[in-house]
């Protein structure tokens, strides 16, 4: 329950409100940022809140028990604060954000009406449209352990322990050319085999889109050019030359951190693990496996 002075509250009660709405956005790598939906810079707890970004938001939709509410906001590319390519490249996806009503004469009568996390963010010329999510969402998020015959760990992790650099599993090369958002061409990369680097990950590490990256799918060798299919089509096409970085692709299988990297104590999954037919078996009668031995040495 929210708790609202008395003087706040008849501050925005009255006939001729004062009433603006506040948006602190933090994003992960730490800067902070302020919006408002007031013509002019409104400034408290340190911080300035601009409004050259029209900020407009739609109702915020609530759900019982701890289904996660949601809204959004939308604005114009016109602040400095938001680039086209911040957003590109996802420096935006997850920032938390709190949401305060505040009095815009008098900033000390304010409340915090909610917390939320940037969801999908969806552009569109100069425009864009970011879903708020309600904090309840993280409730939908996995945690702790999964028992599955697959790894439940990220290549090279600390559970992990695959040196990427050392191993080899890291190659670096550069753009020859997109044939559009979701396939390139990379020279300079002509050793491993095909789809090495399939479920594995593109960086582009300079130029205007350096740090964007994309999921791959799958990848192929056509005549020392190493054609990579992408999951996503990346939101800005990068130039001939770029630098790029490749993360080879692992599946999580078993036999694939045997054999491709020799990492099979450091497996984070249960190869092993008896699956529903097992559960459902029953013995059959003069089958030789029916002697009590272990059924995995």
């Amino acid at each position: 329950m929210k708790t609202i002075s008395p003087e706040t509250a008849a501050r925005f009660s009255g006939g001729a409100t004062t009433r603006a709405t506040c948006w602190r956005i933090t994003r992960r790598d730490g800067r902070i940022f302020g919006f408002t939906d007031h013509d002019r810079e409104i400034t408290f707890e340190g911080g300035t809140f601009r409004p050259d970004l029209g900020f407009e938001t739609t109702a915020v939709t609530l759900e019982p028990d701890f289904a996660a509410g949601s809204a959004e906001v939308a604005g114009i590319l016109s602040s400095p604060e938001i680039s086209d390519m911040d957003l590109a490249t996802g420096l935006w996806d997850g920032a938390a954000v709190e949401v305060f009503a505040v009095d815009w004469q008098d900033p000390e009568a304010r409340v915090l009406m909610r917390r939320a996390e940037v969801g999908e963010v969806v552009r569109s010329g100069k425009a864009f449209r970011a879903e708020l999510r309600g904090l309840a969402h993280l409730f939908d998020q996995p945690r702790g352990r999964v028992f599955s015959h697959i790894c439940d760990a990220d290549l090279g992790d600390a559970r992990c322990r695959v040196d990427l650099d050392e191993g080899g599993f890291r190659k670096d090369g550069a753009v020859q050319s997109a044939v559009d958002g979701a396939t390139l061409n990379v020279s300079g990369i002509d050793g491993p085999e095909t789809d090495w680097f399939a479920g594995g990950r593109l960086e582009i590490v300079n130029g205007p889109n350096a740090g964007m990256t994309g999921e791959i799918v799958a990848d192929r060798l056509e005549g020392g050019v190493r054609v990579l299919a992408l999951l996503a089509p990346l939101a800005v096409l990068p130039a001939p030359g770029s630098a790029v970085r490749l993360t080879a692709g692992c599946d999580k299988r078993f036999a694939t951190c045997s054999g491709k990297f020799s990492n099979t104590e450091n497996f984070q999954g249960f190869p092993h693990m008896p699956g529903a037919d097992f559960a459902l078996a029953y013995p059959s009668r003069g089958a030789a496996e029916n002697d009590g031995g272990p059924l995995v040495d």
